[in-house]
């Protein structure tokens, strides 16, 4: 997604949200008040990643065999952007479950992070030749080929393939906005 598209969404979402509440608080000044409910402690709280890292580092020292809580692990440490320690712990999941094609492409995303396409490439690949309609791999292998590898042909390729599976949803919307403007690149970057 461009940064243009990130942040419109994100602009989107809390006017939504702002929005929203007022309405909600504006309606709601003349009824009687409500009886606050108790919320557990911790929810609604962001997440602490941190914690849970060392919880899910204790499990998997005791039970190296815990696929859970490796692939968790390895979502905590891609969720704090923490790419080789991410990639690592999904290489142990991978081990434990060789198949399970959303752990192969989140650490197909952890080696783009990292700069290794050709790693991410391979992951995305093999996602692909075990279910050719996993749609995030297929995604994420024509941003490789389009942002990192410059290959818009490749990476429109890719994507004509995607729109097969799914041609209305937002990352499809996404692909179409991302595959119009590379008919509008200079032909220097099209190749």
């Amino acid at each position: 997604m461009s940064k243009e598209n990130v942040l419109t969404i994100v602009v989107a979402l809390i006017v939504g949200l702002l929005g929203g509440y007022l309405i909600f608080n504006i309606a709601g000044q003349n009824k009687e008040p409500q009886v606050a409910m108790s919320v557990p402690q911790g929810a609604g709280s962001p997440t602490d990643y941190q914690r849970r890292i060392v919880e899910a580092e204790k499990i998997v020292a005791q039970d190296p065999k815990n696929l859970q809580a490796w692939i968790q692990l390895g979502n905590d440490y891609f969720d704090t952007d923490q790419a080789q320690k991410a990639v690592n712990a999904y290489g142990k999941a991978l081990e434990l479950d060789p198949n399970n094609l959303n752990v192969m492409t989140d650490q197909g995303i952890m080696y783009r992070k990292i700069g290794w396409y050709d790693k991410a490439i391979a992951n995305f690949e093999k996602a692909q030749s075990i279910d050719p309609k996993h749609l995030q791999s297929l995604y994420n292998l024509g941003v490789v080929y389009l942002q990192d590898l410059k290959q818009p042909d490749k990476a429109k390729e890719i994507w004509t393939k995607y729109l097969q599976f799914d041609s209305t949803s937002p990352t499809a919307q996404q692909i179409k906005n991302d595959m119009a403007g590379m008919n509008q690149m200079p032909t220097s970057f099209k190749k």
